[in-house]
């Protein structure tokens, strides 16, 4: 027979990324700096998510392949933390020439979402694929032969409060979702 004992230490949730060392400890790379416009036409930027847990993935409104899955799965995370302070959420469109202010305010309206929980953020195009890559290790470029002419991940990622990221989820599954979910609420029993 088999008995599990209990351990001292909680299970956590690996740090994802290459690190490099640095005085003999492991540093993983952090999310950058960044500086967006929400859908309720206001500056977002890193310093409003600190101290936080998040979920970031990137998406476009005329999307018709793994977007409207994407948002479905989004807003069970967002529903199932909705009144958690400690948790936000941070969309990113990949297609800003199209995506105005407008048309996301009336996204997260159609949604049902708080735009002080659930952000959805345009800028400059350059600069949201370089992070997508740089920062979230994921894709989104520009490509003519795909059914939207546009290419990107379907994660969905948790960062944490230190600007890490600690998992990547499918974004069209529902067993992802609640992975995430069981992950979230992990990530924040280590961290709070």
């Amino acid at each position: 027979m088999l008995v599990r004992c209990n351990t001292s230490e909680e299970q956590k949730l690996p740090v994802l990324g290459n690190p490099i060392i640095v005085d003999g400890k492991s540093v993983y790379p952090k999310i950058s700096k960044f500086s967006f416009i929400n859908q309720e036409n206001q500056t977002v930027n890193s310093s409003d998510f600190e101290g936080k847990v998040y979920v970031a993935d990137f998406i476009f409104l005329s999307c018709s392949t793994i977007c409207p899955l994407m948002n479905i799965e989004m807003l069970k995370v967002y529903t199932a933390f909705n009144d958690d302070k400690r948790v936000l959420f941070l969309s990113h469109t990949i297609d800003p020439k199209r995506d105005s202010i407008y048309k996301l305010n009336e996204f997260a309206k159609n949604l049902g979402v708080s735009s002080k929980k659930w952000y959805f953020v345009t800028g400059n195009e350059d600069s949201i694929y370089k992070m997508a890559e740089r920062d979230y290790f994921t894709i989104a470029y520009p490509d003519s032969t795909e059914t939207d002419g546009l290419v990107h991940g379907g994660g969905l990622l948790l960062i944490d409060k230190n600007k890490n990221i600690r998992g990547v989820y499918n974004g069209t599954e529902s067993s992802e979702t609640e992975r995430l979910i069981a992950d979230i609420k992990l990530l924040l029993k280590e961290q709070f």
